[in-house]
C-alpha cells in the first residue's frame, strides 16, 4: 500500500504542536494529580532518542481506566476552550476504543477517517488499560473478545480502513470490509451498542485484584500487557525539553510489541501516519530548529 510522506518542515510542524498540546496535557495530570504513563512510540522514543523518534507523528499516552475516565471528564470540562476529548463515551461517530484530545482549530483527518462525522484534530492518543484475569485462557476470551468488537465498531463506520496489506490481500480484505459495512448498516447494528459491549468486555475483570492490566482493542492485544510490578513505580524520563512518566520497566512490554526496540528500523518500515487532511489553524506552535 502506498503512503503518504510529510515533508521536513510540515513534520516538525506537527511535532512542535504535539510538544505545545503536551505541555498542556502534562500541566493538567499535575495540577489533579492524575497518574499517567507513555506507551508505544512515546516510550521508545523516550528510551532512545530522549523525545520524538525522528519519523514519528503521535504521542501515545495511558491511564488506568479509573483514571482515564477522571482524566476525560475533567479535561473536557476545564480545557473545552482550547481541546476536545473524543471518544466513544460521548461520540457514536468516532470509531475507535482510544480517546483522542484535539486541539481545536486544527484539522488531522486519516485517510481511513475522511468520510467519518467527527472533528478530528491534531490530537494526543489516550489508551485506557484495564484489569485482565491471572487466569491466561479467561484473558485469551477476553482479549479476543475487545478485539473483536474494536473491528465490528470500526466496520460499522469505515468501509475502507487503512491496511498494512498490498495486491491480491489488500483487495481481498477491502472488499470483505465493504461487504461487512453494508451488512452492519442494513441490519442498523447500533455502533453506540457495538462500543458499549466492548467497553464492559474490557473492564470485565476491573473489580479484581489482577497481576497484569493492557489495552485490549489493539491490533495484538496480548502485546500491550503490562505486570503491575513491572508498571509501578511510574518514573520520569526526559522527553525533548519535558518530563514524562512512564512505567518503570518497559523492556517485556516493547519487546512482545516491536522486537528489538533499541534498534533503528530499516529506512522503508520507519511508519508514521500522514494524513488527508492536515491543517494546523491560525496559532501555531513555535517550531525549533533542527537539531
Amino acid at each position: 500500500m502506498q503512503r503518504k510522506k510529510y515533508d521536513d518542515e510540515t513534520l516538525r510542524r506537527l511535532q512542535a504542536t504535539e510538544l505545545e498540546m503536551l505541555e498542556d496535557f502534562v500541566d493538567f495530570c499535575e495540577k489533579h494529580k492524575i497518574p499517567y504513563f507513555g506507551i508505544g512510540g512515546t516510550a521508545i522514543g523516550a528510551l532512545r532518542h530522549q523525545g520524538f523518534i525522528p519519523w514519528d507523528d503521535d504521542i501515545d499516552l495511558a491511564f488506568t481506566r479509573k483514571n482515564y475516565e477522571r482524566f476525560c471528564k475533567l479535561a473536557g470540562e476545564e480545557l473545552k476552550d482550547k481541546y476536545t476529548i473524543l471518544r466513544g463515551d460521548s461520540d457514536e461517530n468516532y470509531p475507535l476504543f482510544t480517546a483522542r484530545m484535539c486541539k481545536k482549530g486544527t484539522v488531522f483527518r486519516e485517510y481511513a477517517m475522511k468520510d467519518v462525522d467527527c472533528e478530528f484534530g491534531i490530537f494526543l492518543d489516550l489508551y485506557a488499560y484495564d484489569n485482565v484475569p491471572d487466569c491466561n485462557w479467561k484473558m485469551k476470551l477476553q482479549a479476543y473478545g475487545a478485539w473483536i468488537y474494536s473491528k465490528l465498531l470500526i466496520l460499522c463506520s469505515i468501509s475502507k480502513p487503512s491496511l498494512l496489506l498490498e495486491g491480491k490481500k489488500l483487495k481481498l480484505v477491502l472488499a470483505a470490509c465493504q461487504v461487512g459495512n453494508k451488512l452492519m448498516k442494513a441490519m442498523h447494528i447500533s455502533k453506540r451498542g457495538v462500543f458499549l459491549r466492548g467497553k464492559r468486555c474490557c473492564t470485565k475483570y476491573n473489580k479484581q485484584k489482577t497481576k497484569r492490566l493492557a489495552y485490549l482493542p489493539e491490533a495484538r492485544p496480548f502485546a500491550s500487557m503490562i505486570d503491575r510490578k513491572d508498571l509501578y513505580p511510574l518514573k520520569k524520563m526526559k522527553f525533548e525539553h519535558l518530563e514524562l512518566t512512564f512505567p518503570n520497566d518497559m523492556h517485556e512490554m516493547l519487546s512482545a510489541y516491536y522486537g528489538d526496540y533499541m534498534q533503528l528500523p530499516p529506512v522503508e518500515k520507519r511508519y508514521n501516519h500522514c494524513p488527508y487532511q492536515l491543517d494546523f489553524g491560525k496559532q501555531e506552535a513555535e517550531v525549533p530548529d533542527k537539531k
